[in-house]
């Protein structure tokens, strides 16, 4: 008789553990946050992971979504492309995430996306790209070229005489594609050949000694000189002090980059590197009230009012509450419903205004020209008027100009034909 009974309740605790398992399960939303923790791109990308906790802790503080809490599910790729890859499909296919906040390098980005097409998961990619891509399963809230590349040429051209120019990137996707294009957009301004040096260097890239000697040696032929970056990560730091150390300054030859912003220059001695600029579509030292209050609650939330804010950090702002918006229309975190709601989502961005996802699943930004000062923030010294809409494939490749983008039931494919009228599918 107690062997029996002994044996029911265990049958019951069992089925009891059994039965409510699933429910726990259900009972929150996952997010899923795929940022390097280590390697060459920890310098930048460790700060969007603390990001995503904080925009998740303040969402669960609001109620959550959907009547449940949102709990991250936090994962390393380790700086390894590959790595990626498979830390997306577990994401996806293993911890059920119902989005992924992640990536930072192109090549990251090319190495994910077809687990998101596969799978149909979504990701919000929060960082400046080449563009020449738009594909259903991603949301590109950081900046196209025709947001920070372009404009920053013309600040330079028309605005500081610039006749010389320099291209240094990391040799990778994202620099050699930026650089076609600007490389073709200078050449139709009538820029010859003979004043554009490309230069291309592997991520962390620590050796800059002869690469900055070429360049002073290329800035000394009597026409105004500048320095196009698309260097990334942590070999930002070497190129900077090398240009201290052979007295490179921006009224010499200016460096515009397009990934270095507060994050990267709290790790830099920046008094010999007052005056370069960056070019981006946020800056922490923008006064406005958006700004003033996410700054505060980032202090708040890190328990550090000396840790920085910036332009990723602001495009993940943006991109998670336009999926929480998405998700709240859909009344569904199901990534189809998810992708359909979202188009036309608008949601307020630091530097004041509105941004909106755009049917090519790009957001229309402000862009900024910021010189570097010697307390590491920017002054902004040039804005567009207005916001710019992202723009998936360039207008001056001539390959690209004739495709659009557009995932509205008009077209629903990100790289149409207008001369063949045709879809190439997911991806040109």
């Amino acid at each position: 008789m107690k062997r029996t009974f002994k044996t029911l309740v265990t049958s019951m605790v069992a089925a009891l553990v059994v039965s409510t398992t699933p429910v726990r399960a259900e009972d929150t939303i996952k997010v899923g946050v795929l940022h390097s923790l280590s390697g060459t791109m920890a310098i930048s990308e460790t700060t969007l992971k603390d990001t995503m906790l904080m925009l998740i802790d303040e969402q669960n503080k609001k109620g959550g979504l959907l009547g449940k809490k949102l709990e991250a599910v936090v994962v390393d790729p380790a700086s390894n492309w590959p790595l990626f890859a498979e830390k997306a499909r577990e994401l996806l296919a293993k911890d059920k995430v119902a989005a992924v906040f992640g990536c930072w390098t192109s090549v990251s980005r090319k190495s994910v996306l077809p687990v998101f097409e596969e799978l149909n998961g979504l990701l919000f990619y929060p960082v400046q790209y080449e563009g020449e891509e738009s594909s259903k399963n991603v949301f590109y809230t950081g900046a196209a070229p025709n947001q920070q590349a372009i404009p920053a040429v013309d600040y330079l051209m028309n605005e500081v005489g610039v006749k010389r120019w320099v291209l240094a990137g990391t040799d990778y996707v994202y620099p050699r594609t930026t650089n076609k294009i600007l490389e073709a957009y200078l050449k139709d301004k009538g820029v010859a050949a003979e004043d554009i040096m490309i230069n291309y260097t592997p991520f962390g890239h620590s050796d800059w000694q002869s690469i900055v000697s070429d360049i002073k040696k290329f800035g000394s032929a009597g026409k105004k000189t500048a320095v196009v970056s698309t260097i990334n990560g942590d070999a930002n730091v070497p190129f900077y002090k090398e240009l201290g150390n052979q007295g490179v300054s921006a009224a010499d030859i200016p460096v515009v980059a397009f990934s270095v912003g507060e994050e990267e220059l709290s790790g830099i001695d920046t008094k010999p590197l007052v005056g370069h600029l960056a070019a981006w579509n946020y800056f922490m030292s923008v006064d406005a009230p958006a700004n003033a209050e996410a700054i505060k609650s980032w202090h708040t939330f890190i328990k550090n009012d000396k840790r920085t804010f910036n332009d990723p950090m602001e495009a993940h702002v943006i991109g998670f509450n336009m999926w929480v918006k998405a998700v709240e229309k859909a009344k569904s975190t199901d990534p189809t419903a998810v992708q359909k709601a979202i188009i036309g989502v608008e949601s307020p961005n630091l530097t004041g205004g509105m941004s909106k996802m755009l049917p090519n699943h790009h957001i229309t930004k402000p862009v900024l020209i910021g010189e570097i000062q010697a307390n590491g923030q920017f002054e902004t010294v040039w804005k567009t008027e207005g916001l710019v809409p992202g723009d998936a494939w360039s207008d001056f490749l001539p390959e690209s100009k004739i495709i659009e983008a557009d995932w509205t039931d008009a077209l629903n494919c990100g790289n149409y034909n207008t001369v063949t009228k045709k879809c190439s599918g997911q991806n040109f």
